[in-house]
């Protein structure tokens, strides 16, 4: 019984093909194939729109593909495997003469494309059917990017750094991006090449899979494989977070309706996925975007689409581990911490849909998963074998993004109690999303108890792991929608249900736009008070006001004061030793020298520079200053903002070896709150 409800629920896509004689081989046809993916994309680059090689690329991959039935569905697969696949290719052109050049690299991608459809005897073919909540997942990520996008019109690179620097963990994540470009591949395989750009030993332990897609993905933007300038770099890289925070939301929506399936028509759709955009837009995660976890950002966005696919894999067997595998390493080489969440989703759908697989095929099927647990483990082991101590690693504290627990309790109570309902709990759909849940729910428990067991108290590593939490408790909505049925009047004329239904929708979506977002259409906040909606993270970033101070606001601090110093440079520009860090890591990335951070993050307590202190805060400043000079064992300029403090470093660094040089910038003081520099916690 079960087997009969999962083949109707979960049966494979329509394919006109099915049941029909393959294709046969023809080698001509393989010979045109692979020149064109190797000619369209050079014309393309060469032409200087080497990003349309990107959309490319998905839809060859998408006609390929036999999931779902619709456009968007089929899309947003072959996404994931898109980036899955420059992952796992990402081993080989970081092992290769051309490095991420983008001319060979997307060459290298359709040939295996190409390859792979030929083998596979497939007939490119898309679905050009259409859903109207398609309109409600793209809408998502036209809000977003018009909020997050908002406050930087009209600014020029200079003041864009106020948003690229909001914390010091965007800078650590920039300089990952930036060695994976100068190195030609992952930097754990480039490692004495790396540390020229980044603080060691995060070149071998810190996991590089968003910054090894960005940096393919800015190859494809320049058309070229040199980075350009700093400042061009960082405002890309800027705009590149900005736009997978918008996918993050987009995904949530996409995948709360894929998860809804065939039954989640009408209103019902209209409320799941205005509901899960109400959160969304609501969502204190911004803050992830203010506090510099891009990885984080792009994890939370993989591991969406993995759990819906691995929930309703409306898909054929090949598609289905095809996905699977290559979203686990997705997942992995963006952020391993979650690959225990998504781990342990793949192996529990893998059992619930054990039924579609052959027996007589188990060997492939073992060596497949052996293949593909390896490479997802690659950068971990990596990490494991290099400097990482997992155990105390996993306890550190620091600025975290807290989980809504009421999101996570109750959104991952309410999926499995409609998983457990009477309408899904004999289908494979209604048990692979319990077992995703439970899985989630042991996971991120299983965490919780083992911090409050060594520490006493849940701390950074745990927030970042709940996010994988909310993420399931935001898709799992999409399994109550088909629970709330209805049952139309017979023969209602087709025209009169349509307007009957599109009316619900628009009542549906704006109902979940107020109980979740607090949007007040207009009218007047209680006593005058800001409402919910004007007061939500996203709009405060929107109005600009998560910007961090960099000195002159017109950026004048980093694009022309500091030209001409060549070798290590502290900047001290604050009597705040936090925004002496980040002026001086930003000088530092501005040159490709992210390096030298490694030593100089001695100015972390370094708290002079723009006036003069009391002799103990002064004293105690200038030994870190000293530690920073003698870890580099080389010559190095310190830059202040004030003449007297200037003058007083030189006479107390007299003689001084490694040599100091101070040099004065007067009028660069960093005169805003410290809450500018640093976004809280």
């Amino acid at each position: 019984m079960m087997a009969a409800r999962s083949s109707v629920e979960e049966g494979t896509p329509e394919d006109p093909a099915a049941g029909s004689r393959p294709p046969a081989r023809s080698l001509p046809v393989l010979a045109g194939a692979l020149a064109a993916g190797w000619v369209l994309p050079a014309a393309l680059i060469s032409l200087g729109v080497g990003i349309l090689v990107l959309p490319l690329l998905v839809l060859a991959v998408a006609s390929l593909l036999r999931v779902g039935g619709v456009l968007l569905d089929r899309l947003v697969a072959a996404a994931l495997v898109v980036a899955g696949g420059v992952l796992v290719l990402g081993l080989l052109f970081s092992v290769w003469p051309w490095g991420i050049d983008p001319i060979p690299t997307s060459g290298g991608l359709f040939t295996v494309v190409v390859l792979t459809g030929w083998l596979g005897r497939r007939i490119p073919r898309l679905p050009l059917r259409f859903r109207p909540s398609d309109l409600m997942v793209v809408g998502t990520t036209y809000v977003m990017w018009h909020y997050l996008y908002k406050p930087l019109i009209g600014k020029g690179p200079g003041w864009r750094l106020e948003f690229l620097t909001t914390a010091e963990d965007r800078l650590n994540h920039f300089s990952y991006f930036v060695g994976i470009q100068h190195v030609g591949g992952y930097n754990f395989l480039h490692q004495e090449a790396a540390k020229a750009y980044m603080m060691s030993p995060a070149e071998g332990v810190y996991p590089q899979g968003t910054h090894f897609l960005l940096a393919w993905v800015d190859s494809l933007v320049r058309s070229a494989a040199d980075l350009g300038a700093p400042l061009d770099t960082m405002n890309r890289y800027l705009l590149y977070v900005l736009a997978a925070y918008a996918l993050l939301g987009t995904a949530l929506v996409w995948a709360a309706r894929w998860i809804g399936g065939p039954r989640l028509r009408g209103w019902r759709t209209a409320a799941v996925c205005g509901t899960v955009a109400a959160l969304v837009f609501s969502s204190n995660y911004t803050h992830l975007v203010i506090h510099g976890f891009d990885s984080t950002v792009v994890g939370l966005l993989m591991v969406a689409l993995l759990a819906a696919f691995m929930v309703r894999p409306a898909m054929g067997t090949v598609e289905f581990l095809l996905v699977a595998a290559l979203g686990l390493i997705t997942v992995t080489y963006v952020y391993n911490l979650f690959g225990a969440v998504a781990g342990l989703a793949v192996v529990g759908a893998l059992v619930v849909h054990r039924r579609r697989f052959r027996r007589a095929h188990w060997l492939r099927y073992a060596l497949a998963a052996a293949v593909a647990l390896g490479i997802a483990g690659l950068p971990s082991l990596v990490s494991v074998l290099s400097e990482l101590d997992v155990a105390s690693t996993s306890n550190l504290g620091g600025p975290s993004v807290g989980a809504d627990r009421a999101i996570l309790i109750g959104g991952l109570l309410l999926g499995a109690l409609a998983a457990l309902s009477p309408t899904l709990r004999r289908t494979a759909t209604g048990q692979a999303l319990f077992v995703v849940v439970l899985a989630t729910g042991v996971a991120v428990g299983g965490f919780a108890w083992w911090q409050i067991r060594t520490i006493g108290q849940v701390s950074y590593y745990f927030e970042k792991l709940a996010g994988t939490g909310i993420v399931i408790a935001l898709i799992s909505i999409g399994a109550v929608g088909p629970l709330l049925r209805t049952v139309s009047p017979a023969r209602v004329p087709v025209l009169r249900r349509r307007i009957s239904d599109a009316v619900l929708s628009v009542l549906a979506v704006a109902t979940a736009l107020s109980l979740f977002a607090g949007v007040q259409w207009g009218m007047d906040s209680f006593k005058g008070m800001p409402s919910a909606w004007r007061n939500n993270p996203l709009m405060a970033w929107s109005r600009g006001d998560a910007w961090s101070d960099i000195g002159p606001r017109d950026g004048a601090t980093v694009m022309g004061d500091l030209d001409g110093i060549q070798g290590p440079m502290m900047v001290l520009y604050s009597n705040d030793d936090y925004k002496n860090l980040k002026s001086t890591w930003l000088a530092a990335l501005l040159r490709s020298r992210g390096g030298d951070m490694l030593p100089l993050y001695e100015t972390h307590w370094v708290n002079i520079g723009a006036a003069e202190r009391a002799e103990p805060e002064h004293k105690a400043a200038m030994e870190h200053v000293k530690k920073a000079a003698e870890k580099l064992g080389e010559p190095m300029t310190v830059v202040v903002a004030d003449q007297a403090t200037g003058d007083r470093m030189r006479r107390e660094l007299a003689g001084f070896q490694p040599q100091i040089t101070i040099v004065v910038k007067p009028g660069n003081n960093w005169v805003q709150p410290w809450e500018r520099s640093f976004p809280g916690v």
